[in-house]
């Protein structure tokens, strides 16, 4: 029991120190508003992580596209997760270009990126971010304590305030994706 304990504790405790920060709130309302106003402007969502990260950004995108609570329109989102692609850019390019060229080829000034990296120092997420700032999208990034890397070309980067083990930032991750699609369903009608 002791050892669920500490663990469930270990994460409120992660939490709360975000939740606690004003900082940290207004910068989910920055990132909202960024990714509602691209909505509305008819642009897309891209989004792209590593490991347990794509798979948020992979999250992210369907339930956009898809639905997160109750019926609506779908929304233009797509998560840089194909694997196919993945290798092929991978063996022709190197895994650093993975996401940057696909931004390259695909992305366009208005859509917004949303780059999720629990240490923002990942060389293929560092890539992604400054391709996209050099093509004029919006740049949101999800990141551990300091943002790593890549909070120097994020419009907004939401920093979850823990340098521990990947899973308490991946949590939390969760947590703010899911804020953000409901945000976006509120305030996009």
């Amino acid at each position: 029991m002791d050892f669920f304990e500490t663990i469930f504790t270990e994460a409120g405790k992660v939490l709360h120190d975000f939740v606690s920060d004003p900082a940290n709130l207004e910068d989910l309302e920055k990132a909202g508003s960024k990714l509602v106003a691209s909505i509305r402007a008819g642009n897309m969502i891209i989004t792209c992580g590593n490991g347990g990260s794509m798979c948020d950004a992979m999250h992210m995108a369907e339930e956009l596209t898809g639905r997160f609570r109750d019926d609506r329109p779908p929304i233009s989102a797509i998560a840089i997760s194909d694997p196919g692609y993945l290798s092929c850019t991978a063996n022709d390019y190197g895994y650093e270009r993975v996401f940057s060229r696909f931004i390259r080829g695909v992305g366009k000034a208005g859509d917004v990126l949303v780059a999720i990296s629990t240490s923002g120092n990942s060389p293929n997420m560092v890539e992604a971010v400054k391709v996209a700032r050099e093509k004029k999208m919006t740049v949101i990034g999800l990141s551990g304590a300091d943002g790593g890397d890549m909070a120097e070309y994020c419009d907004v980067v939401i920093r979850i305030p823990h340098s521990g083990y990947s899973d308490r930032i991946q949590e939390i991750h969760s947590m703010i994706i899911h804020s953000l699609i409901q945000y976006i369903e509120e305030n996009i009608t």
